[in-house]
Parts: structure tokens; C-alpha cells; sequence
């Protein structure tokens, strides 16, 4: 009996710089996977809507939000959405409605907008569809911030988990 290989749930988050937001909601939802260990079936990954920060690692708070809630960003890199994306992914995830709304601009057919979700719409307990961009804000922020990614990210993944979670008869 051969065991067939079973392609990874693709998930891009998308931001605005792709150094904030994003990152965060990606090494979170992997976190999840790799905790509940399924993260060979999960594959996230971010991206910005803007170019201004390509090739740069995540805003150094948003690094230091992670770490002291035990995650590691450092492997972050920024890159922008490209058309490509909306290939590569099964879900395209936007942090705030501005970034939806570009996302939807950008989609070339029904089945690429059918892709995107805002992030917050996962959290039922979220009283806001947007997580607000902490950039101009301290380091409060960046940890609020990634409380409210935490919950919806955490959300997020327990919808996608029974799908891919292997059955009995495969493993």
C-alpha cells in the first residue's frame, strides 16, 4: 500500500509592507500547525501590498512582540503580492479592509476573489474587521496588535485543521 502525498493548505497574509502585520499572522498560524503536528500540511507565507520594504526583515518591534510571546520572526523576509499569489494560494488572507479592497482589485476572476478573507472575520469574538496598522504607534501596540492576530490567526486555523488533518485510513 503506497501512501499518497498530500498537498500542503497554501495561506498568504497580507499587509500593507509586509513588515508588521503579515509576518506576524504567518509565524502565528504556522505555530499552530506545527503545535498540533500538522505543519508539513500548512504552507503560509506574507506579503505586502506596497514594494517599499522588499528584501527587509520584519519592523524590529514586530520581532520583539513575537519573541516575548515566544515565537521566532527572524527568517521574515518582505516581498510584495504579485498576481502569482493568487496561483500559488488556496486562501489570501488581508489584515485590514484596504488591503481587501486592493486585493480584490488585483483579482483577475471569481475564483481568485473567492480567496480572499479579511483576517478578523475568523474571530467571532473580534469587535473590529481590521487589525490596525501599529507602525506609528510603541511597542504597546505591536503587542496588542498581536493579540488580536493571535485569536483570529488561532480561529483561523481551527477552521482549516479537520480539512487538513489526515484521516485514519491514510496514516
Amino acid at each position: 500500500m503506497t501512501v499518497r502525498a498530500v498537498e500542503p493548505f497554501h495561506v498568504v497574509f497580507v499587509c500593507t509592507g509586509n513588515i508588521c502585520r503579515s509576518p506576524m499572522a504567518d509565524v502565528v498560524l504556522r505555530s499552530s500547525a506545527d503545535s498540533a503536528g500538522l505543519g508539513a500540511r500548512v504552507a503560509s507565507t506574507s506579503a505586502g501590498t506596497g514594494d517599499w520594504h522588499v528584501g527587509e526583515r520584519a519592523d524590529q518591534r514586530t520581532l520583539d512582540a513575537l519573541e516575548r510571546r515566544g515565537y521566532d520572526g527572524t527568517k521574515h523576509r518582505a516581498r510584495q503580492f504579485t498576481q502569482a499569489d493568487f496561483a500559488r494560494n488556496d486562501l489570501v488572507v488581508a489584515l485590514d479592509r484596504s488591503h481587501e479592497r486592493i486585493l480584490r482589485g488585483w483579482a483577475h476572476s471569481e475564483a481568485d476573489e473567492d480567496k480572499i478573507a479579511l483576517l478578523m472575520s475568523f474571530d467571532s469574538s473580534a469587535r473590529t474587521l481590521d487589525v490596525p496598522d501599529p507602525y506609528y504607534a510603541g511597542p504597546g501596540m505591536f503587542d496588542e496588535v498581536l493579540g488580536m492576530i493571535e485569536s483570529a490567526s488561532r480561529a483561523l486555523y481551527r477552521q482549516i485543521e479537520p480539512a487538513i488533518r489526515p484521516s485514519d485510513s491514510h496514516r
